[in-house]
């Protein structure tokens, strides 16, 4: 992981934790009656992040097990909400990182997990 491709989709999950842990505790502070399940997804899209961040800075075998499930779970996540706010935009009185399949994101949201899944796979190491 630590060379090439992988230092890039690693850069990108730790700006996304932070990015997303930073919006979701000033929202959750100071505008959690506005639209409290907007905010607590935008919470859950940080915690997926940093695990996956940890699995990827720790390596071995077991951390890319965890990263490559985790990264399953945020895709489903992405897929979910982002078509859950297109179905019923009145749930969503504020958009979370996933709104939308991450558009306010540049679309990097949907992207991401769907690299980190590639980039597991391919970078596993032989078992021969």
């Amino acid at each position: 992981m630590g060379s090439g491709p992988g230092t890039l989709l690693l850069t990108l999950y730790g700006i996304f934790t932070v990015g997303a842990a930073s919006r979701s505790i000033v929202q959750l502070s100071t505008r959690f009656d506005e639209a409290p399940l907007a905010y607590l997804l935008s919470a859950l899209a940080a915690l997926v992040y940093a695990f996956i961040t940890v699995s990827l800075v720790r390596g071995g075998e077991r951390a890319r097990k965890a990263a490559f499930a985790c990264c399953c779970v945020e895709l489903l996540g992405v897929l979910t909400v982002g078509t859950w706010t297109l179905a019923a935009p009145s749930a969503f009185p504020d958009a979370t990182v996933w709104s939308d399949y991450g558009m306010g994101y540049l679309f990097i949201p949907v992207i991401l997990p769907v690299t980190g899944l590639l980039w597991l796979r391919r970078s596993q190491p032989d078992r021969g």
